[in-house]
């Protein structure tokens, strides 16, 4: 039988408020490290060159091509045994950094890929460098469409980072699991974790709004621009 006072008392524990943090913070150096690394991947795919191209693609295949508990179980436990070694958390890192770089390196490119060519044309002819291009005429017409993907790339991270758990990283879900254990109350515990979990992604939910808010006037202002 369900307990509701069991239910409340741990919705206020501070060894899963722990892991709540643990998972934001997860989540949050994820996807900014792993912002940066997809850009760089998504230009060097794009650059034409393919001694930086073909690598790239690769990396995006086998990161998109095979699941991310694989890729954790071979980072944490198959690499020292070629005398590589990682902590947990760097484990934990270094699995969602490399996974999730490669999803946001083809939302980069496609929201970049869809600027009509045009633009740059334009930049061009008005002497501005290829980099200046990129900067100040394809990125922020591509962020209307690169922002909403990011966007929900976070909020799949924030339950997407349990996956850690089974390495024993200490998020949220590795914390309840442990917290089942020692007081045996099952249903209790998942109901509470489930929903910190869903607080997390309305919470992320509302600001991301905003944030496509933001870019959607941005991209109203250089539109209109553009027409006087």
């Amino acid at each position: 039988m369900f307990d509701v006072h069991a239910f409340l008392d741990f919705l206020t524990n501070r060894y899963l408020l722990y892991g709540v943090l643990v998972t934001i913070w997860l989540t949050a150096a994820t996807m900014a490290i792993g912002l940066v690394l997809g850009t760089l991947v998504a230009l060097a795919r794009m650059s034409g060159k393919k001694m930086l191209a073909g690598p790239a693609g690769f990396y995006v295949w086998v990161f998109r091509g095979t699941p991310l508990l694989v890729q954790l179980v071979i980072i944490y436990t198959g690499l020292p045994q070629i005398g590589i070694k990682f902590s947990v958390i760097e484990s934990a890192l270094i699995g969602l950094i490399l996974s999730e770089a490669a999803y946001l390196a083809e939302i980069i490119r496609g929201g970049i890929l869809a600027v009509p060519a045009g633009q740059s044309d334009a930049g061009r002819a008005l002497g501005l460098s290829s980099a200046q291009v990129m900067m100040h005429i394809v990125l922020p017409q591509a962020m209307r469409i690169i922002i909403p993907a990011i966007g929900n790339s976070v909020n799949g991270m924030l339950k997407t980072t349990a996956v850690t758990s089974v390495i024993s990283m200490e998020e949220l879900l590795r914390r309840t699991q442990l917290l089942i254990q020692d007081r045996f109350m099952v249903l209790e515990l998942f109901a509470v974790a489930s929903l910190y979990y869903l607080l997390m992604t309305s919470a992320w939910n509302v600001v991301q709004r905003r944030i496509e808010t933001h870019f959607g006037r941005a991209h109203r202002t250089i539109a209109i621009s553009n027409v006087h």
